[in-house]
């Protein structure tokens, strides 16, 4: 029959994919062809099936529970002659725990026989334990120790109400026996078995389709469902004269694992995985009510206190200051407690002071950092509930790489880092694996270069026909997928497998040699740079390489797009020695930015790593290194990738036969270092220009801002000695009328009130003076503060050193 549907590229394979036509169960199964599969990547396909029905024929397919979900999301059905189709069923039921809890007898997989009259409970039992004979309903089963003769026993014990309302108990003794006498138990007891029984049968799940029409019509079906995902391998040959051109042949696994055999059957694979998901469609689905108790009194309960999960906390503060004992506003401060964890950060405010008070009680170490300062580590400090710790601390002006090591109440040790020089050696693979010689010998008699031989005494190259020969498959885009669709139909018989050609296209491919430090091998690796010039996206898989027709290394890819470039390893280079070394060293201030204030000094490290190659071999080696991408870092010099990854950058080196070449990778780590000019010290000044940080031009605006800021300085000194002054005349007033108020009038009274009385006379004297210099004073420090805020706004200054 001739297709005249068109399907979307769709999601699975059943796994037994086959018809019975007819209603009667004893009607021989009649197989519906599968005239069309697609596979995808992710174990799902998809199925087509084309087959007759006449007048109102019914088609039975058989699935199992898992199959049967995936069947009910995607399955079509169309009569194709003018007949419909009436329905869909499939025989469902509650799930078997469902099922168990209707019959309401409470038995767990591994319950014994008293377990099983436990859960009859209050039914009416007859008893027969050797001549004992009991009738009434069952109250318990009881386990009792028994001990005679030297030997302990474990009895069992069964007590029931008889219908005079004694208790009578017996034990069950070996052979005793019991008679459900309740109406309708046994029916129950045997529901359950046969619930237990259906449990263990195969699951099998029966979809009818019922159609309606006269006369013989064709039926077509299309459903997806699970199946074997479907694998990629590929060769690549590489040939033995230098202009020849590198063949890419590619084929594809297919296993048929349904229960029916594939015979002429359109086969698509399909290079991509589609989002497909598993839904228990097939199940009844229960809603799940919440269950709400009735309302019970409530009584008064002992309370039990829970225990210490985290202890109470502490407080540390204290003053962070320069080498020349002024305060350090802003700089960060962070304690942590002995595990290593984050306990408390905060910053110092105007006055230098910081205060982190939940602290955990015990060991701290604080961490002090602050622009334009070496960071300070204390150890040793220990927070205390006892009683509040105070832990100043010094920064000494320096580089933010150098950290100053403190103990609390002990000496200082500067540490700074510094890089560390290492070395490692690898080596690797000779030139081509598999020249031939010596392979074989007289066994390639006959044989044209590259080839093999051929009858008769006859010649022909085998590369020749490689080269001619055709894939079996199409090849189209499929928007983000990819399809490889068999050219002919394909049989696959059932529980077997098949190797299908699919690609046969010459492609772009470099020999290389590889060296990445940080993958650990002996040896750098023999790759090919792939250049996918075939046109088609070709699926992630295997591929093994023959040089010479002689195998020569085995790898795997990732899929790779048309015209995509793809670094791929297949053996160890044996003619290739490697070794790295690195250096580092720091870099002097190289530029200087002022602006708004704020003083930026531009420095760095740099970095630089040596890797030097040997080849002991006649043939001349390309070596692609890889050398990691570190965020922050800037290449120097001439030298540049030939591609960078997310993680590597790609260098190219030529390594002559006998000879040595080494590749300089070198890098910079650029660091600022910022300044407030207000906080500015001389002596800070005076670093600046023994480390040659600041050229002439820089310093002596430097120094125009410090003499200013001395100006700013003296005048806020005298400004705060005339407060001082001003604030003892109030107190010594204060007292002087206190005295006063005590003289009652006397003659010695009256002569010291009126040398109190003078005595605040003068005070009041001096007071409107001090009142009129604070005011000039005043006036002078705004003058002069305007002035440094000014010289400090109008420099700008952008100098490379």
């Amino acid at each position: 029959m001739s297709r005249f549907i068109k399907h979307p590229a769709v999601i699975a394979i059943l796994l037994v994919p086959f018809g019975i036509r007819g209603q009667d169960p004893s009607e021989p199964a009649s197989l519906l062809p599968v005239t069309r599969i697609v596979l995808y990547k992710n174990g799902v396909g998809y199925f087509e099936h084309l087959g007759h029905v006449r007048d109102r024929e019914n088609v039975t397919i058989p699935f199992t529970s898992g199959q049967l979900n995936d069947v009910l999301k995607s399955l079509t059905v169309l009569d194709l002659n003018g007949g419909r189709i009436r329905g869909v069923s499939y025989d469902s039921s509650a799930p078997v725990e469902k099922q168990l809890g209707d019959v309401r007898l409470s038995l767990s997989d591994t319950a014994s026989l008293t377990g099983f009259l436990r859960a009859l409970r209050g039914a009416r039992l007859e008893v027969r334990s050797g001549a004992a004979v009991i009738t009434g309903r069952l109250l318990s089963i009881e386990r009792k120790t028994r001990s005679g003769g030297g030997t302990t026993l474990e009895v069992d014990y069964v007590s029931l109400i008889t219908d005079s309302g004694d208790v009578r108990t017996t034990e069950l003794a070996p052979g005793y026996s019991v008679r459900l006498l309740d109406r309708g138990l046994p029916g129950k007891v045997d529901r359950f078995l046969d619930l237990l029984s259906a449990a263990r049968e195969p699951d099998v799940r029966r979809l009818v389709i019922s159609t309606e029409g006269s006369g013989e019509r064709g039926l077509f079906i299309s459903y997806i469902s699970e199946v074997p995902v479907w694998k990629a391998t590929y060769r690549v040959v590489l040939g033995s004269n230098a202009g020849s051109t590198p063949l890419l042949q590619g084929w594809a696994v297919v296993d048929n694992t349904v229960g029916q055999d594939w015979e002429n059957v359109q086969l698509s694979l399909v290079a991509g995985a589609p989002q497909s998901f598993i839904q228990n469609l097939s199940q009844p689905y229960y809603a799940r009510r919440p269950v709400v108790p009735l309302p019970e009194s409530v009584a008064m309960s002992p309370q039990t206190f829970e225990a210490t999960l985290i202890p109470g906390r502490t407080p540390l503060s204290g003053v962070v200051t320069d080498a020349s004992g002024a305060v350090v506003p802003g700089a960060s401060v962070k304690a942590f407690d002995v595990a290593g964890n984050l306990a408390g950060e905060t910053t110092t405010n105007q006055s230098g002071t910081y205060e982190l008070p939940t602290l955990p009680e015990g060991p701290v170490r604080l961490e002090i950092s602050a622009p334009g300062f070496s960071p300070a580590t204390i150890t040793g400090v220990v927070a205390s509930l006892a009683k509040p710790v105070r832990q100043d601390a010094t920064l000494q002006v320096g580089s933010s790489t150098a950290t100053v090591s403190v103990t609390a109440g002990g000496s200082t040790e500067l540490a700074t880092d510094s890089g560390q020089v290492s070395s490692s050696r690898s080596s690797g693979s000779g030139r081509a694996l598999g020249s031939g010689a010596g392979l074989g010998g007289s066994a390639r008699r006959g044989v044209a270069p590259g080839g093999g031989s051929g009858t008769g005494g006859g010649f022909y190259r085998i590369d020749t026909a490689r080269a001619q020969a055709e894939s079996a498959a199409l090849a189209q885009e499929l928007g983000d997928l990819f399809e490889y669709k068999l050219k002919e139909p394909i049989t696959i018989r059932k529980n077997h497998s098949a190797l299908v050609p699919i690609v046969n296209s010459p492609i772009g491919v470099e020999k290389v040699s590889i060296f990445n430090e940080a993958a650990g091998l002996p040896r750098p690796q023999r790759a090919l740079w792939l250049n996918n010039s075939t046109g088609l996206t070709l699926d992630g898989g295997s591929f093994s390489v023959f040089e010479d027709e002689t195998f020569a290394g085995e790898g795997i890819f990732d899929p790779i797009r048309p015209g995509e470039k793809r670094l791929v390893s297949y053996a160890s280079d044996l003619g290739l020695t490697a070794s790295s070394r690195g250096a580092n060293e720091d870099q002097a201030v190289s530029r200087v930015h002022i602006d708004h204030g704020v003083m930026t000094q531009e420095s760095g490290i740099r970095e630089t790593r040596t890797y030097t190659f040997r080849n002991e071999d006649t043939s001349s080696r390309a070596v692609i290194v890889e050398h990691p991408v570190r965020p922050g870092y800037e290449l120097r010099g001439d030298t540049r990738p030939v591609e960078t990854t997310s993680a590597w950058m790609r260098f190219r080196l030529q390594v002559e036969p006998k000879q040595t070449a080494s590749l300089v990778v070198d890098e910079m780590r650029p660091i600022q270092t910022t300044y407030a000019l207000t906080n500015l010290t001389s002596d800070q000044v005076a670093l600046f220009v023994r480390q040659h940080s600041v050229d002439g031009t820089v310093e002596a605006s430097l120094r125009r801002i410090l003499t200013q800021k001395e100006v700013v300085d003296d005048l806020d000194t005298r400004k705060s000695a005339r407060d001082d002054e001003t604030q003892k005349i109030f107190d010594d007033q204060q007292r002087l009328r206190e005295n006063m108020k005590a003289l009652k009038g006397s003659a010695e009274e009256r002569a010291l009130l009126q040398r109190y009385t003078r005595q605040l006379d003068d005070e009041e004297n001096r007071l409107d003076a001090l009142k009129k210099e604070i005011e000039r004073i005043g006036q002078q420090q705004e003058a002069a503060q305007d002035a440094l805020n000014k010289m400090i706004a109008e420099l700008s200054v952008d100098v490379k050193l």
